[in-house]
């Protein structure tokens, strides 16, 4: 039996592609270590971007790798040169002094 989570191998006109690979909501949630209803709230909220197949929500490997951070999205690099500039702007004589240490 197939199971969203399955990478399938489709084989056309002689060449082998890969379809992507999805997650459920309770395998993801499974995954963060966060209830299922959190998830369905992020998703009717479109935090997380999900796609209806039948009555179940699937979310792309892509997508995943974005909620898990390993991969940062151009946004994501941005938010995270503001706050590293930020805290360096801050807290940058206790940082030199902890360094020295």
């Amino acid at each position: 039996m197939l199971t969203f989570t399955d990478q399938v191998t489709m084989t056309t006109a002689g060449r082998t592609m890969a379809s992507p690979k999805y997650l459920t909501i309770p395998e993801l949630a499974k995954l963060l270590g966060v209830s299922r209803i959190a998830i369905y709230n992020r998703v009717k909220k479109g935090q997380i971007p999900a796609t209806k197949v039948g009555r179940t929500y699937v979310i792309m490997d892509q997508e995943i790798a974005d909620i898990l951070g390993k991969e940062a999205t151009r946004e994501g690099k941005k938010r995270i040169d503001a706050a590293v500039r930020k805290t360096v702007q801050e807290y940058g004589e206790v940082l030199k002094r902890l360094g020295k240490e």
